[in-house]
């Protein structure tokens, strides 16, 4: 299990590290046959500057995944994020729908391996 943990969060630590970058650097051109819908979206969160926001966390994200700290942190900084990826695929863009699902089951996964990490923000107690 323990091998299956690091090597699921080298992964996913590497394709965030991936988007992030190929963002920053504009290494990956917009494909030209973009669905309508998917336009629209990007077209929307693009004039507010939210996918800078985003793809910074990303990027801090992937490197605290790739490093192995804070990565129960992570995991949850990243979960909307990922549910937000896997939504856009799953509505807009079916193509690449298996590596959003992907993406989502790893950190599902992720999130049931560090699930020790996690009680005490979900424990009953009066803060003063």
């Amino acid at each position: 299990m323990k091998i299956t943990v690091v090597i699921v969060r080298v992964l996913m630590g590497l394709m965030f590290l991936n988007a992030s970058i190929g963002y920053f650097f504009d290494l990956y051109p917009a494909p030209t046959d973009m669905p309508k819908d998917v336009i629209t979206y990007m077209s929307g969160i693009s004039v507010v500057h939210i996918m800078t926001i985003v793809k910074t966390i990303e990027l801090l994200c992937a490197l605290s995944f790739l490093i192995g700290r804070y990565v129960a942190l992570s995991s949850v900084v990243l979960l909307p994020i990922t549910i937000n990826i896997l939504l856009l695929h799953l509505f807009a863009d079916q193509k690449t729908l298996a590596v959003a699902v992907a993406i989502f089951a790893f950190h599902l996964f992720l999130l049931y391996a560090y699930r020790k990490h996690y009680t005490n923000m979900f424990a009953a107690r009066r803060m003063e």
